[in-house]
Parts: structure tokens; sequence; C-alpha cells
């Protein structure tokens, strides 16, 4: 069950098309809840285990070890987590992925560099760096089993 930089990037791109589909479903007044919790069990492996999950724009609960956790991240809503927003209907039309490197070992992989997200309203692109670790899981499909992103550095 070795894992090709191939499916990383499927993977990565079907991610982003995940979240563009999240802030569709939202705009359109649509169950945008349902369309995250689908995208969370499409593309991460809470289902086996816990995952470490540090989503970008959050300083006071930033480390999320539960599905509740990474929902509240993209959706907003969850008293848990008065900071989040909902990261997924902000909304974005694009996510594009600039990798830096992966590493493969196995049943293991990571990938790390950047993501742009692009607003709908064809704001500014907003640039997040990313390292995410990928397994596969007992049916051997690829799985997130580490999310972690950040604003890039910016000295004041």
């Amino acid at each position: 069950m070795s894992i090709t930089e191939q499916e990383i990037l499927d993977a990565q791109q079907g991610w982003g098309e995940g979240i563009v589909e999240i802030g569709n479903v939202f705009s359109n007044g649509g169950d945008y809840r349902a369309a995250a919790e689908k995208h969370i069990t499409d593309f991460y492996n809470y289902q086996e285990g816990t995952v470490l999950f540090k989503p970008t724009l959050v300083s006071e609960k930033q480390f999320r070890l539960d599905f509740a956790g990474a929902l509240s991240y993209f959706v907003g809503g969850n008293e848990l987590y008065p900071e989040d927003h909902g990261f997924a209907i902000k909304p974005w039309s694009h996510v594009r992925w600039e990798n830096i490197g992966t590493k493969i070992i196995g049943n293991m992989a990571m990938a790390m560099g950047n993501y742009h997200f692009t607003m709908v309203d064809g704001g500014d692109v907003v640039k997040v760096e990313y390292s995410f670790g990928y397994t596969k899981n007992s049916e051997g499909e690829l799985k997130i089993i580490l999310h972690d992103s950040h604003v890039p550095y910016s000295p004041s």
C-alpha cells in the first residue's frame, strides 16, 4: 500500500475543489455543513484515529484532534471554537498548490509548500504555508493525518 506522488497531487486537487464546493453550497443557500462533513470524511482519516489538525487562522484553540474541531474551522458555528468564522465559506473560487517537496516512506507521505486561495469576489490571492501528512486507510484510500497551515511570517 505504498503511496505515489501522483496520488498526493490528486488528493491536493480534490481537497482544493472540495473547499471551493463548500463555499459554492454556502453561497447558493444549500447545506454547506453537510458538504463540509463530506469533505472531511473524504479527505481526512478521522474514521481510523486521531488527525493532527492545525488550521491557519486560529490562535486560541489552534490544535484540533477531532472531527468536530475540523468542521468548526471550515464552517464555524461551534461555541467551543469562538474564533472560527468558516474558512471554507468565505467563499473561495480556486485553490492552487505549490509543492516545495514531498517525502514518501511506504504507507506514509508528507508534502510541504504553499497553497494559494482565490476569493470569489476577485480580491487578493491569499498565500498560506502548509505541511500535510498522508497515509492510506484500511481500504487503501489516501487520507490526511496531519494538516498544518500558517499565514507566512511578516516582520512588523
